[in-house]
């Protein structure tokens, strides 16, 4: 469980690439998330096209990252999978997790950046990736080796948030 406790928000990146087996992994991940009624209806787009980083980079005022990432992966939702479409964020930060977790077991770093429910930013994506009606951008996560490591939170376990049988 150590990813859990050390995973953090990585914005810089060392130059080089992500390599080809730890892209598939994360990606395999990502899709092992739960999801309602078992919709699964996560697609992604792997970009690591200098051109296309950067114009993702302006797709949110928080994506500046993008800019400095070998690679980002789009999260996206596809209406036509959905049986229970009113969980499709859900299903999709479930995925996201597990995605950014995966980073972290795998030596990289990575952080997300919010796409969904602001309709300018997800119309930004489907405009640079001429995403069809059906193709709902949720988010991007910015990847890469991290030029440093912040240190983790240490200041996130909460006992009194916790209650048993009742508030």
């Amino acid at each position: 469980m150590n990813e859990l406790f050390s995973r953090v928000s990585v914005r810089d990146y060392m130059p080089g690439k992500v390599e080809k087996d730890k892209i598939d992994r994360m990606l395999e991940a990502a899709m092992n998330a739960p999801s309602a009624r078992n919709q699964q209806p996560w697609e992604f787009i792997v970009v690591d096209d200098r051109e296309y980083l950067d114009a993702l980079a302006k797709t949110s005022p928080y994506a500046g990252p993008v800019s400095r990432a070998p690679l980002a992966i789009v999260v996206l939702g596809n209406r036509d999978l959905m049986s229970a479409p009113q969980f499709w964020e859900q299903d999709l930060g479930a995925c996201t997790e597990n995605l950014l977790l995966s980073a972290t077991c795998l030596g990289l770093g990575a952080v997300w950046i919010g796409i969904a429910p602001v309709r300018e930013r997800m119309n930004a994506i489907s405009d640079l990736f001429d995403l069809t009606e059906n193709m709902m951008p949720f988010c991007i996560v910015a990847v890469g080796y991290p030029k440093e490591r912040p240190q983790p939170h240490t200041d996130r376990n909460k006992p009194e948030r916790v209650h048993y049988n009742g508030y």
